[in-house]
């Protein structure tokens, strides 16, 4: 058996010691920083009940009728597609990922929204529930110059 010794210097190992900890401090803001998934996001995202749909997007500075309009099952494919993947994207920008939930039957629950901006009729919020929580929402306003975009209040 051969061992070698080595007599390190306190400096040295201050150095070394601070090196490590700033790393260690860089990895934590990397993960810490990143958005989480629906998932993982707080309890306001939970959707089992229609009282916690209604209660999220008021949340978000939104005024809904207090029953939903509409609620169908859909069940996605197993790979997005066209027009799966341009609504992806828009999913996307706010937080959102429906690639969790592919091949799985999800809920869409539609509210009348009472308060957009500039429209007092037309404009409705689409949530999309996979099992119990947000996967993916939208605000939709038909008519003239209709469109859809995010739940987020328009500014």
């Amino acid at each position: 058996m051969f061992i070698v010794t080595a007599k390190v210097p306190k400096r040295r190992n201050l150095l070394l010691g601070a090196l490590v900890a700033l790393i260690v401090l860089m990895i934590a803001v990397v993960l810490f920083s990143r958005s989480p998934k629906p998932a993982d996001r707080e309890p306001s995202l939970q959707a089992e009940t229609n009282e916690q749909r209604v209660a999220y997007l008021e949340s978000l500075g939104w005024e809904v009728e207090a029953e939903p309009v509409e609620s169908l099952q859909l069940t996605l494919p197993e790979e997005l597609a066209e027009p799966y993947l341009s609504y992806n994207q828009l999913q996307l920008r706010q937080g959102f990922d429906l690639s969790s939930c592919l091949g799985k039957t999800v809920e869409r629950c539609t509210y009348r929204i009472a308060n957009y901006p500039d429209r007092p009729n037309g404009c409705q919020a689409d949530l999309y529930i996979c099992d119990g929580v947000i996967v993916a929402g939208d605000i939709v306003c038909t008519g003239a110059n209709g469109f859809i975009d995010i739940l987020e209040y328009p500014k």
